[in-house]
């Protein structure tokens, strides 16, 4: 399998350069700078990321590319530019001509490449504070902006670029375009990486992976863990058991409908109710970490208690993606860890698994289009994220059985709706939250003291920054009503017009 691959010295952006690469239907892997792979004939190129450091500073990312063939393109991208002029002895400096924003291109070599198909003027996007004023002498400028002399450069006689522009942003007019000149032209990749191409492979390698093996995966309901499901099964068909947890915290209905479709796709999955146990462990507990924490703990308990069931389970299953794999190995000295990966946690000892993540190389829309191929039930397909630990972080405060009922009634309402006048799919995630306060209101000639619930709908790409959808206000007035008038406990509805930042998608 033909890949690129990137060096990340810690930009914001190297996981977008993955995704237009990824979108050309070519292979990447993100690696940290420091710990570069032997690079075998399947690595057609080498892209080096931009990154928060200055490479003039003390604790600058160093990559060593000594091990890297002659012949083999490379392309640094803002501080990978810089660091390539750097290292070669060009002049970076941080004093004069600094651009943040957009910028206009003006092409100097129409000739070369990697601006096959740009205009001789376009826009792109501009974040830097250090700038290449001297390049090497080998070093030849093939385009430049009003405040940047040295935008876009080539080593003569060697397959090397750099650009100090974010080619990987859409505001850079063209962008991609570059990069296509990149991948597919100067590094020849044919582009042949296709959902359908990642299923055969895969199903390949999990057979020689698992052998006659049996698999334990716990399904949530969402299109992570149902793809991976999907793809052992087509893999290993029976050997793979799945269980499907009833917390008391999914939707309404949710679980009775999500288990029905799993077993109409052929899958040998085990439903467990262990509703009372999760709520009589959240009764009491007020504060979101705590209720976290609980939660987690009883559906490790629960997996656990059911897997130990089953004889001979060599192999847990996760629906762990790229994103988790990226945001576990931060780059050391560049950027922070975003979080430690886990999707099960505190296994026992005594189960000795081995763990199998079938997803571990696909982005989210990845996923999905992986999930198209291999039929997964357009419901669930389709399904905006959900929350490990369910309605009980949407109920703020005590969660208790009757504050999740009035929030499944009041959440299908929404959701519902939502469906119904076309809206679902242009959002990336929804939802209703019981509020912990009461309010007074007017319902017939009486009086009301009851409770609130905000409804939450944001756009996002991959959930780390979000913004607020304008729903319409005829929606949401006809949502309001429906809601006051079909959920008993209720009489205000509120929206929130919170982006994140500085907000986060979920109230707890």
């Amino acid at each position: 399998m033909e890949r690129i691959l990137i060096l990340d010295f810690g930009s914001q952006y190297t996981m977008l350069i993955a995704r237009r690469i990824r979108e050309m239907n070519v292979y990447c892997d993100i690696v940290p700078f420091n710990r570069i792979p032997s690079i075998t004939p399947d690595i057609k190129g080498i892209i080096l990321s931009g990154s928060p450091s200055s490479v003039r500073g003390e604790n600058a990312p160093q990559p060593d590319l000594s091990g890297v063939p002659a012949g083999l393109p490379i392309l640094g991208i803002c501080y990978g530019a810089q660091w390539l002029a750097w290292k070669h002895g060009g002049n970076v400096t941080s004093s004069g001509s600094r651009e943040y924003g957009r910028a206009i291109l003006t092409v100097k070599d129409s000739a070369d490449p990697l601006l096959k198909d740009v205009p001789a003027s376009s826009q792109v996007w501009m974040s830097h504070g250090d700038t290449i004023t001297a390049l090497p002498a080998e070093f030849k400028v093939i385009a430049s902006t009003e405040a940047v002399c040295n935008a876009a450069f080539k080593i003569e006689g060697k397959p090397v670029w750099g650009i100090q522009f974010h080619a990987e942003v859409h505001h850079s007019e063209f962008g991609k375009q570059i990069l296509r000149n990149y991948v597919l032209g100067i590094c020849g990749c044919a582009g042949s990486w296709t959902p359908a191409s990642f299923v055969d492979s895969t199903v390949v390698a999990l057979k020689e992976q698992i052998g006659s093996d049996k698999v334990v995966l716990g399904l949530s309901g969402g299109v992570d863990s149902s793809v991976a499901a999907l793809l052992l099964h087509k893999a290993i068909g029976e050997q793979l058991h799945c269980i499907f947890v009833d917390s008391g915290l999914l939707r309404k209905d949710e679980f009775s409908s999500v288990l029905e479709s799993y077993k109409g796709m052929g899958l040998n999955v085990k439903g467990v109710d262990a509703k009372e146990r999760f709520l009589k462990d959240l009764s009491g507990l007020t504060e979101p970490e705590q209720k976290r924490k609980s939660i987690g703990r009883n559906f490790v308990e629960v997996f656990n208690a059911e897997a130990a069931k089953i004889e001979n389970v060599r192999w847990l299953a996760q629906g762990t993606i790229y994103p988790d794999v990226i945001e576990s190995s931060a780059v050391p000295g560049a950027s922070a860890t975003i979080k430690s990966h886990h999707n099960v946690g505190g296994l026992p000892k005594e189960m000795k698994l081995k763990v199998v993540e079938p997803l571990r190389l696909l982005f989210k829309d990845e996923v999905r289009r992986v999930g198209k191929v291999l039929g997964l039930d357009p419901h669930i397909l389709g399904r905006h994220p959900f929350p490990g630990p369910g309605l009980g972080i949407r109920v703020l405060g005590e969660v208790t059985a009757e504050k999740v009922t009035i929030l499944q009634e009041a959440d299908k309402i929404y959701i519902d709706a939502l469906r119904s006048h076309g809206l679902y799919d242009q959002i990336w995630q929804a939802g209703a939250i019981l509020l912990p306060i009461k309010s007074v209101g007017v319902m017939g000639d009486e009086r009301t003291y009851e409770y609130t619930i905000a409804l939450r709908a944001v756009t996002s790409v991959d959930g780390m920054t979000a913004d607020w959808v304008r729903l319409p206000y005829d929606f949401l007035a006809e949502v309001s009503d429906a809601i006051i008038r079909g959920v008993k406990g209720v009489n205000r509805v509120v929206y929130d017009i919170c982006s994140k930042p500085p907000a986060t998608i979920e109230w707890e």
